[in-house]
């Protein structure tokens, strides 16, 4: 059992090495999901399995991490931050290995599930720890710096993961991962203090069941993780499905699919870099609406392309330039949102968030897995529904902003205008 004492965060300001070994948690998550892109058809080829099986894979590992990140947030606010941290890092450590040997596909699955639950404690627990250790009026900036740290994950993983596979098979990605994964974790071990400070017996009195009601019956917290969640869908829908396509299709290598990926991180981080600048001068809301409006555009861009027989690497992947590019500038504002609607549940909130993003790319692909038929219609069917759904998700925060509770009616009904403005961070404290 943890310590109970308080945290050293009201003791000690983060440093250069906190930064850094925060930064690099966050790539485990890449290594848990982009490094398996180009696994995909290398496995469905060594186990003869369907595409729907290939893909499911690929989507156990987002199911498995999306409840895993539930158990890290709230857990995380009752035991601390650090114990929960290392706990997942050594149980990514153990699924890579189980994953590198495992002698048939129903191991490999069982594998990834190991990895996967390890993995969730990354994004969560950087956002909650970041949010701890930094103040509020520089809580987006920081954010979005971590996410473009993270974004180098997503840059290097799959081109890694191409190169090792055409050299030295589909296995020698779960040895990178199993390296470099204790390489973090030795980091982590060393430079991440625990920063919550106050540890108590419950995540807090209502309990852990009732904080998560709590959570929901607030409309604007309500669109922000959805919002996430669709748009997460989108894009890994459409990396996963870029993957078969470039292979199968196309006639590419793995390398190949692993250079052409490189446009999906670089989009989302110079996404990240604008609401970095842009930081606390614009509201939470509006920056996640005009992401969402940017993704619409692309994704319906993209289907016309397709559907009218372009169909080529730089159609595949340009749009998901423009795809992460939104997503890049929303996401960092939907995070500060979530997590400021009720501050002293923030860890639940970010664990909320990421389940969102990680179950929404997980229904979403498995989806595609099963309607999947070599061409690309079905990505396009399934990436403009999810892309709808996000836009939806996106415009509830303008318009439910500073309402702490759905209405019992509309708001054009009623004819009442709601009142508060959020404003950066939202109820930051």
């Amino acid at each position: 059992m943890p310590s109970r004492k308080p945290g050293r965060s009201s003791r000690q300001l983060p440093g250069r090495a906190f930064a850094l070994a925060l930064g690099l948690v966050a790539f485990i998550a890449p290594l848990a999901v982009h490094l398996f892109f180009p696994v995909i058809p290398a496995v469905k080829l060594a186990f003869s399995l369907s595409d729907a099986a290939a893909q499911f894979n690929f989507s156990i590992a987002l199911f498995a991490m999306a409840v895993a990140t539930l158990a890290y947030g709230s857990l995380s606010d009752r035991y601390g931050r650090r114990p929960l941290l290392l706990s997942g890092l050594a149980l990514f450590l153990i699924g890579s290995a189980v994953s590198a040997i495992a002698p048939t596909a129903p191991a490999l699955a069982f594998g990834r599930i190991v990895q996967a639950v390890g993995a969730g404690c990354s994004t969560t627990l950087v956002r909650t720890i970041a949010r701890d250790a930094y103040r509020a009026e520089h809580l987006v900036r920081v954010i979005a710096y971590l996410t473009m740290f993270y974004t180098l994950g997503p840059m290097i993983a799959p081109l890694f993961g191409g190169v090792l596979i055409d050299a030295l098979g589909w296995r020698s990605v779960f040895g990178f991962a199993l390296v470099v994964g204790a390489l973090i974790a030795a980091a982590a071990y060393a430079w991440i203090f625990e920063t919550r400070q106050q540890l108590s017996d419950a995540a807090d009195e209502s309990g852990i069941a009732r904080g998560y009601l709590e959570l929901f019956r607030n409309p604007p917290f309500v669109g922000y993780v959805l919002q996430s969640g669709f748009n997460t869908a989108a894009f890994m829908t459409m990396a996963s499905a870029a993957a078969t396509l470039m292979k199968e299709l196309l006639a590419r290598s793995s390398t190949e699919f692993g250079l052409y990926f490189l446009v999906f991180p670089v989009g989302f981080f110079f996404g990240n870099w604008v609401s970095s600048r842009i930081g606390n001068r614009r509201s939470n809301e509006s920056m996640v609406l005009a992401g969402c409006a940017l993704s619409m555009t692309t994704i319906l861009v993209q289907a016309a392309l397709l559907l009218s027989g372009v169909v080529a690497p730089w159609s595949l992947f340009l749009p998901g330039f423009f795809l992460t590019f939104s997503q890049g500038i929303a996401l960092p504002y939907a995070q500060v949102g979530a997590m400021g609607t009720i501050p002293r549940l923030a860890g639940t909130a970010a664990g909320v968030g990421v389940f969102m993003q990680n179950m929404g790319a997980a229904l979403f692909t498995q989806l595609y897995g099963l309607v999947a038929n070599g061409k690309p219609e079905p990505m396009v069917a399934i990436v403009v529904l999810s892309g709808i759904l996000g836009l939806a998700a996106g415009v509830l925060p303008s318009l439910y902003k500073g309402t702490a509770r759905w209405p019992l009616s509309w708001p054009w009904r009623d004819g009442r205008r709601r009142v508060g403005r959020s404003q950066g961070p939202v109820g930051m404290d």
